[in-house]
């Protein structure tokens, strides 16, 4: 499973850089190291819906305060 989110300033300005770590420990907590890759991209044309975050190709927004929830229902229940 790959993992990509925008890094871009309308992204970084949302909070990237925190749902960036939440994943990296998420990752890290849950041991799927061997299982999802978590990159970064520059921009992904959502710029309006908030930190944009792909699981292999499909398009989510998500915000430093529903990635745990995103996580669950995206990654985990997916790996």
């Amino acid at each position: 499973m790959r993992i990509t989110v925008c890094i871009g300033s309308s992204c970084h300005v949302k909070g990237s850089r925190q749902v960036v770590r939440a994943l990296q420990q998420l990752i890290a907590e849950n041991n799927l190291q061997d299982k999802v890759s978590l990159g970064g991209t520059f921009c992904l044309s959502n710029c309006q819906k908030g930190v944009c975050v792909t699981v292999d190709d499909e398009f989510f927004s998500v915000t430093p305060e529903n990635v745990i929830e995103f996580f669950r229902e995206n990654v985990l229940e997916k790996v």
